[in-house]
């Protein structure tokens, strides 16, 4: 059966969505972005899925690879979730420009 759900199933699935953001966003200011109702909710529901991917990984997975910031994935999910309404993009935007191309680097020599 191919429908195997492992480390590595949800590994791809965090790349995918890494993949996804960085594309979409690349070039682009914060200001640009935050006028893209689609693309900022697009972002929000990828980094969702990302932290409900990592929350599948077994934890020896995560011990194994201890450079990828697992606890930080789920705080900003939380964020996002709690506080949607009231999250400062500016930390959303650093996260996709800065933070998602190093993690996606990471997991790619995983």
């Amino acid at each position: 059966m191919d429908n195997v759900k492992n480390d590595a199933y949800y590994l791809g699935k965090i790349k995918e969505d890494l993949q996804f953001v960085i594309l979409h966003t690349a070039g682009k200011t914060l200001q640009e972005i935050q006028n893209d109702d689609l693309l900022v909710d697009s972002i929000m529901f990828r980094i969702i899925q990302i932290a409900e991917n990592n929350n599948h990984l077994t934890d020896g997975f995560k011990v194994a690879h201890p450079a990828v910031p697992w606890m930080a994935i789920k705080g900003m999910r939380n964020k996002i979730v709690h506080d949607y309404g009231v999250m400062d993009f500016s930390i959303i935007y650093d996260t996709v420009i800065n933070g998602m191309p190093i993690m996606l680097e990471a997991l790619k020599s995983i």
